[in-house]
């Protein structure tokens, strides 16, 4: 059996259900115009050439529903030059003399590479008019990428932003997110490990024999993935959407301050809108909260990386004005590559300073801000790294540098982007944005840190404590054979200590 084809094991009970009109009809960006595809149901199935379709028209290809003149390339699943063209007679359908009859094998090629590729005699299924069929027409076999070397560790793996796999990583992030609403970790951890092994292959997962070899895979991700190829969707997902409990607890932690025990008293108490916790007068409501609820349309809002350059440009003005010297360093998600994030990260450090100095850098710059009337809210968290002796075995323990989690009101005249997200008739916009000042012998590790992703991070430190005797965390690596921490100028150092190969930023969105 091929494994690039779904196995069909034969007659099943379940009826396979129907594509949403809306996911078949949804409007994607044509790349490819030269292009015109149809695909075959016969011997494929309704369902399967749906999903098909469906991920071509992602891809960028132009697909019809229906066979006319104005396709170039037929493409069929099981079948021989001779089998479609008896189709074709069948029902008695006008094809271009330039129709290109392929099997599925090139269509899944195309969609590993994102592009058409080349068409050899491999992919084509030979048609002779006077039904005489080529002897080696049937449909040639492509070997499978190979799998075996995936490792287990994010921060083995190279992931950048193109996410071949969506389809199911979405799925698996929403079961995730679900579990860790219901504070059930190792769950919870199951499906984030799932989802970030996915997004790290380079090619899409089409059929069940796709994922053989790959870690990270247990039997519940397994089945979700069968229901996804199988019927474009997992019921199980479904329910988790249309969960009452899941609903509530997504639209509470929207909320700016608003965590898991602050949702679960508010769902307790049989709230399910914020309208309805707005105008409870009895709620009291930390500072964090009232701001996250006064800015909230702003704040679930994206910030575009215009928006993020134009606060970049605001920090080092003022952060200057006090260490001449300083390096600020945008990190999260805008320091992997991605266009738009829902805060802003900045880690700050200096050469030479004390840390006296860099104990009161964040109070010098919230007072400029507040006298020219830029901060809507601020919660500065002082220095406790005189606490810090050796890493953290957690591996999503905080940090002890001094850091400030603030809104920044970012008014209109400083973006020079029409994409920035305003809202209409307002002069600014509300924005979260993170400071953090670290010791300039620290500067690595907080780096490495609060780049993220937090899957790679996590990955990492586990990593360093199972497979190198160490301790990570963004203050230091430490050898606990050797018992001495180990010094490091750049990330590139930290990586060679662990033994890894260097990995960018934009390539750690596991």
């Amino acid at each position: 059996m091929d494994p690039l084809c779904m196995a069909h094991p034969g007659p099943r009970k379940k009826q396979p259900r129907k594509m949403k009109p809306s996911m078949a009809s949804r409007p994607y960006d044509i790349k490819f115009r030269d292009l015109v595809l149809f695909i075959l149901e016969k011997k494929m199935g309704a369902t399967r050439r749906t999903f098909l379709m469906e991920l071509a028209r992602r891809k960028g290809f132009q697909v019809e529903d229906e066979l006319s003149e104005s396709v170039t390339h037929l493409v069929a699943e099981n079948n021989s030059g001779s089998d479609v063209w008896e189709w074709l007679q069948d029902h008695n359908m006008k094809v271009s003399s330039r129709l290109e009859i392929l099997d599925v094998s090139w269509l899944i090629e195309c969609m590993r590479a994102g592009k058409p590729v080349e068409l050899t005699g491999k992919y084509q299924l030979t048609v002779r008019r006077n039904n005489s069929v080529d002897p080696n027409a049937g449909p040639q076999k492509t070997p499978l990428p190979a799998v075996k070397n995936i490792s287990q560790y994010a921060c083995q793996r190279r992931t950048t932003l193109n996410n071949h796999n969506r389809i199911f990583t979405d799925a698996f992030d929403i079961m995730a997110e679900n579990f860790e609403f219901r504070e059930n970790e190792m769950t919870c951890l199951a499906f984030m490990r799932a989802s970030s092994v996915l997004k790290s292959l380079p090619f899409t997962i089409l059929c069940i024999k796709d994922i053989q070899g790959i870690p990270c895979l247990g039997d519940k991700v397994k089945s979700i993935i069968e229901e996804i190829i199988e019927d474009g969707e997992s019921s199980e997902v479904k329910a988790v959407l249309n969960d009452e409990r899941y609903q509530s607890f997504k639209l509470f932690t929207s909320v700016f301050g608003v965590g898991l025990k602050t949702s679960e008293k508010w769902f307790r108490m049989g709230y399910r809108t914020l309208s309805k916790i707005r105008a409870d007068k009895t709620l009291k409501f930390t500072s964090m909260q009232k701001a996250g609820f006064l800015y909230y349309e702003d704040l679930v809002s994206c910030v575009t990386r215009a928006e993020a350059e134009a606060i970049s440009v605001l920090v080092k003005e003022t952060v200057r004005t006090f260490l001449p010297d300083a390096f600020i360093t945008i990190t999260g998600g805008f320091r992997r590559g991605k266009q738009t994030g829902h805060d802003v990260d900045f880690l700050i450090t200096s050469p030479g300073t004390t840390e006296e100095e860099e104990n009161q850098l964040l109070p010098k710059v919230i007072n400029v801000w507040e006298r020219k009337g830029l901060l809507l809210y601020y919660d500065f968290v002082e220095s406790t790294f005189e606490k810090f002796k050796t890493p953290s075995r957690k591996v999503d323990a905080l940090d002890h540098f001094p850091k400030c989690f603030l809104i920044f009101k970012l008014h209109h005249q400083r973006v020079d982007d029409a994409q920035a997200s305003w809202q209409e008739g307002k002069a600014w916009k509300a924005i979260r944005v993170d400071l953090v000042v670290c010791p300039y012998e620290c500067r690595a590790f907080a780096l490495l840190g609060w780049t993220g992703s937090r899957q790679f991070e996590r990955d990492l430190r586990r990593y360093a404590t199972h497979e190198r005797k160490m301790m990570l965390d963004n203050h230091a690596l430490y050898d606990k054979k050797k018992r001495i921490f180990l010094k490091a100028e750049s990330e590139e150092d930290i990586f060679a200590h662990l033994g890894l190969d260097y990995i960018d930023p934009w390539e750690r969105n596991a």
